[in-house]
Order: C-alpha cells, then sequence, then structure tokens
C-alpha cells in the first residue's frame, strides 16, 4: 500500500530533510547502488509531508481536500498539474481532480480541453488560457455544481452506446441536459475523449441549428467551456448559415440585447428559456447576405413575432 503524506510542521520537516540530503553526500562516494536507492526513501517521504503541510491546515489531512482547498485559492488561475501533485503529495493527483469534477461538482477544466476548443475556435480565449499546456488546470468557479454527479451518470450511459456517432452522442446528451449548463469536459468524456467533440458541438449549433450558447456566441456570463442547449428545438434552416464569428460580431455590437424588446441573459431563466438570434434585414430570399450590416439581434420570441407578420426571410 502506497504511504500517505502526513501533515506536520514545515521548517522542522525542511531542517530534517536538509540534513538527510547532507549526510547523503558519504553514500554518493561508498555506498553500491541499491543502498544509495534505500537512502533516499525517506528524503521522498519528506519531501510530500513538507508539500502535504505547505497549507498548514490539520483538516485538510486527505490529499483531495488539499488539492482542492489550493484550487480555492487560486479559482481563475491556470496551476501547473505538478503543484497538484506537491502540494497533495501524491503522484496520482490526476485521479483526484477527476474526483472533484465527477464526483464532487467542481468546475475543473484541463489543458487538452482547452486545447480541443483553441482548434476549432476563430479566436483564442485571451492569453493565460491560451498558453494552457495538457497537464495544466483551471478551476472556473468556488461553487459546486451539485447535478454533475448525476449528469456524469448519464454521459457515461450514452458514451457507451455503439449505434451512435460522436456527434449524436453529444446531442443526447444536450437533450438530457436542456438549459443546465455543461462543461466542455463533460462533452470531451461523452465523445470518448476524441478530440472532435469541439468541432461537432459547433456543427450542431451552426449547421443543425440547434440553439446551443457559448460564452462568445449568445451567452456572454457563461465561463470559458460551458454550454447550455437553452431550448430543445432547431432554428429554421436558413439561420444556420450565419458564421459564428458574424454571429458574434452582432450580438457584441447590439450589447447581447434583443433590439425589439430589450431582453438580454441578465434577465435569462429555464422557465423562459429564450435565446438571442440573428435577424436579416434584408431577407434572405431576396438575396440578403449574411453579414454584420443585414443581420440584427433579436431573442427567438421577437424573431418568431416578425416571421408571423410576415417578415419572413
Amino acid at each position: 500500500m502506497a504511504r500517505r503524506s502526513s501533515i506536520g510542521d514545515p521548517e522542522a520537516l525542511r531542517s530534517s530533510l536538509v540534513e538527510l540530503l547532507t549526510d547523503f553526500e558519504n553514500h554518493l562516494k561508498s555506498s553500491s547502488l541499491r543502498q544509495q536507492v534505500r537512502e533516499l526513501i525517506p528524503a521522498n517521504h519528506l519531501l510530500r509531508d513538507l508539500g502535504s503541510s505547505l497549507l498548514r491546515d490539520e483538516s485538510a489531512k486527505a490529499a483531495r481536500e488539499r488539492i482542492l482547498r489550493y484550487l480555492l485559492k487560486y479559482v481563475g488561475e491556470v496551476i501547473d498539474g505538478e503543484e497538484l501533485m506537491v502540494i497533495g503529495g501524491i503522484s496520482e493527483y490526476a485521479r483526484r481532480i477527476r474526483e472533484l469534477r465527477v464526483e464532487h461538482g467542481w468546475k475543473l477544466i484541463t489543458g487538452y480541453t482547452v486545447k480541443d476548443m483553441k482548434a476549432d475556435e476563430e479566436n483564442g480565449f485571451g492569453e493565460e488560457l491560451d498558453s494552457m499546456k495538457p497537464d495544466d488546470y483551471l478551476l472556473l468557479s468556488d461553487e459546486q455544481d451539485r447535478d454533475a454527479a448525476y449528469r456524469w451518470n448519464v454521459a457515461n450511459e450514452i458514451r457507451k452506446e455503439k449505434d451512435l456517432s460522436v456527434r449524436d452522442k453529444i446531442l443526447k446528451y444536450f437533450r438530457s441536459n436542456v438549459g443546465k449548463e455543461v462543461s466542455g469536459e463533460e462533452l470531451r468524456y461523452v465523445a470518448n475523449n476524441k478530440s472532435e467533440w469541439a468541432r461537432r458541438t459547433r456543427e450542431l449549433r451552426t449547421e443543425y441549428g440547434w440553439p446551443i450558447m457559448t460564452q462568445s456566441t449568445g451567452m456572454p456570463e457563461l465561463a470559458v467551456s460551458m454550454y447550455v442547449l437553452v431550448e430543445d428545438r432547431q432554428a429554421p434552416e436558413h439561420d444556420r448559415t450565419i458564421k459564428d464569428a458574424v454571429r458574434r460580431e452582432v450580438y457584441m455590437r447590439d450589447e447581447h440585447t434583443c433590439q425589439d424588446c430589450g431582453w438580454n441573459h441578465n434577465k435569462w431563466n429555464p422557465s423562459d428559456p429564450r435565446h438571442l438570434e440573428a435577424h436579416h434585414i434584408k431577407h434572405h430570399v431576396d438575396g440578403g447576405e449574411n453579414t454584420v450590416g443585414n443581420l440584427v439581434t433579436l431573442c427567438n420570441i421577437c424573431h418568431d413575432k416578425r416571421h408571423r407578420k410576415g417578415e419572413n426571410d
């Protein structure tokens, strides 16, 4: 059984480690290889204990708890996985992080997921996230998602369905969680960790018309890597040809607000699942182009009203 790190006085642990390493000089000169290795075992234990003791919190005895306490001190900051190895005092820190995300509902994203998203985004996420390495982590919020464990169970069932494509699995997962925030980590898991998950998610929005919102495509208050299927309904086919970059620019120009009724996502709630759409000023059937100048931001309710009045594009 692997030895668990123990909490102690950091200065006392440091002193013991320095003394041991100082004495190790003699072993380097005269001891056998095996003796040298055996003499370093206590140093390895002391180093792990020292890392585990840096929080100076006797209540955080388990590695998972120490890792969480550390992440909570740096919400929104990219953390190197080796930092978590030190503070956790274990080499299996990645497993503990997965438990925090899957079983306990902490909104953690990994460098792997950010890499997949960047490959399918026309714009980056900012210098810090763009520079994330695969073994980097970021805690998005200091609030737990209490429904996460249930969603991960649903995700696990869907990912096992062999007769569904990656895109169909992702859609099924979204439709099982209408109106709820789901993370890129969840979608990556549903897709059996295939990097194409981000592209398939975008296709569901742009080519198939599912109102899947992100921070840059309709819900600016969402954290990076979070998605919401706001309504279980596909958009009309002519609205699916607008590129994300154009749609994003229109929303930003109109301050993510419906230009008819003034609705925006500050007023969003699951019982009123509105979302923003881009409406053609010059009708699409009359040659209206998918340009910023020919588009205006409307909520889906006002968009439908214009169509009912005969403003069909």
